[in-house]
């Protein structure tokens, strides 16, 4: 523990002045926390894109250990983005960061979460699922509407269709104080390398169909 308290300590989002790099919605000027990612290829791809992850902090509510048991590549992304500037933090939970004791320091300009779910107990239609569900973006929101800039944008992608609108992410958003700005096509081939996972039950390595989804962009309301 206090080794990583003494990582965290010594890390700033204050890159060294470079050469601005854009990837699709994202900037390396952008100051990004990635929240509930799997095998962290997502942020190993805007890494990767920028140069430098130096900008970002990638979040997961998976520990290490489990990391390794559960994804065949994600410790290998870890170091990757470490090695780029990256810090990462395991054992985020989305609906509590903003009271972790080093997120609670920051604010930031894009705040991301890709295909939130809180896992399987039921079938996915399901009312007490979509219950949980919509539980877990309740948390996020309010949690993220904490940590984000005065201009800045919190992006959910998400799949939309019958069961997955009953999550009302947008009403959700709207309660805690975040308005939606736009939806875009999500397309994963944008970000080369990232992998999307199924990341509970049995095969969390194994991908999943996507299907029809958006990016929601949302901002802070306006008073």
């Amino acid at each position: 523990m206090e080794d990583i308290e003494e990582e965290i300590s010594s890390f700033s989002l204050e890159d060294p002045i470079r050469k601005e790099k854009l990837m699709n919605y994202y900037s390396s000027s952008h100051r990004i926390l990635l929240v509930g990612e799997g095998n962290f290829s997502f942020a190993l791809s805007l890494g990767i894109a920028f140069g430098s992850a130096a900008n970002m902090v990638a979040t997961s509510l998976d520990t290490q250990e489990s990391l390794d048991s559960k994804y065949s590549c994600a410790i290998g992304n870890v170091r990757e983005l470490e090695e780029m500037g990256c810090l990462v933090l395991h054992g985020v939970d989305a609906t509590k960061m903003s009271d972790h004791f080093f997120l609670r320091t920051q604010r930031f300009d894009r705040i991301v979460y890709n295909f939130p779910h809180v896992g399987f107990l039921h079938k996915e239609g399901n009312c007490l699922q979509i219950e949980m569900n919509k539980r877990l973006m309740k948390g996020f929101f309010k949690n993220a509407r904490a940590l984000l800039k005065r201009r800045g944008e919190v992006h959910v992608t998400h799949k939309i269709g019958e069961t997955y609108d009953k999550w009302n992410i947008v009403k959700k958003a709207e309660k805690m104080g975040l308005v939606l700005k736009e939806k875009r096509e999500f397309c994963p081939e944008d970000y080369p390398g990232y992998e999307n996972k199924r990341a509970h039950g049995r095969s969390p390595d194994q991908p999943f169909n996507i299907g029809d989804c958006r990016t929601f962009v949302f901002r802070v309301q306006s008073t």
